[in-house]
């Protein structure tokens, strides 16, 4: 048996398949300019990967993780957790680039 379906609360608006589609659409244009990046050299690429690519991600869990709709707290939390894994990733590059 299939889950009944569960109305929003009060204040909650949840978008239609238009807006998935068009995120959609829009992670479909970031990747193709990934490539096509990746085709000018090492040094394009990686600063491609480095700025197109957290995009993305920020763009999934806004909308397809439904982070646009959760409240304050899971947000921060969030916001948080990422933050604190930015900072090791440059601590790690840090260390590789003084080498």
């Amino acid at each position: 048996m299939s889950e009944p379906m569960m109305e929003p609360e009060a204040g909650q608006v949840h978008p239609g398949y238009g807006v998935f589609v068009a995120v959609w659409a829009v992670l479909v244009s970031l990747t193709a300019l990934l490539v096509l990046v990746s085709r000018l050299g090492q040094g394009p690429a990686v600063w491609g990967l480095l700025l197109i690519t957290p995009t993305k991600a920020v763009l999934v869990f806004y909308f397809f993780m439904h982070l646009r709709y959760e409240g304050l707290l899971l947000k921060t939390l969030v916001s948080v957790a990422l933050g604190t894994l930015l900072i090791f990733f440059a601590l790690l590059f840090s260390d590789v680039a003084f080498r």
